[in-house]
């Protein structure tokens, strides 16, 4: 069911992210990984290119309008379309909501209202 889609994953250079575009490329999908950290997508994306997968990948930040235009168009280009898009980063800070700053809030909102 999921062979020869393309999907777009946000977070992917670690932890759930990471193991559902392994997981979906084992299967048979066309994964389009973005995240932050590029040394850690280029890392994932051989690895599932290694075991016969096909993958690209985009250093992306949720938060930026433009990145996420971006990491579409990578799908298009590469792949023709787009068939799913797994947002899964997320940005949350770990202090008591007392202690949360401004900027922290506005970048956990910000994330989360991108689906929107």
């Amino acid at each position: 069911m999921i062979k020869d889609k393309v999907v777009i994953i946000t977070g992917a250079s670690s932890g759930i992210g990471k193991a559902t575009a392994r997981l979906l490329a084992r299967q048979g999908a066309k994964v389009v990984l973005g995240a932050r950290r590029e040394e850690r997508l280029t890392q994932i994306v051989e690895e599932i290119r290694f075991d016969g997968g096909q993958a690209t990948s985009r250093m992306m930040d949720v938060i930026s309008p433009s990145d996420n235009e971006a990491i579409v168009r990578l799908a298009q280009d590469r792949f023709g379309r787009v068939d799913v898009i797994f947002l899964n980063a997320g940005l949350m800070p770990t202090s008591p909501v007392s202690a949360i700053k401004t900027d922290e809030w506005n970048e956990a909102s910000t994330s989360i209202s991108r689906v929107f």
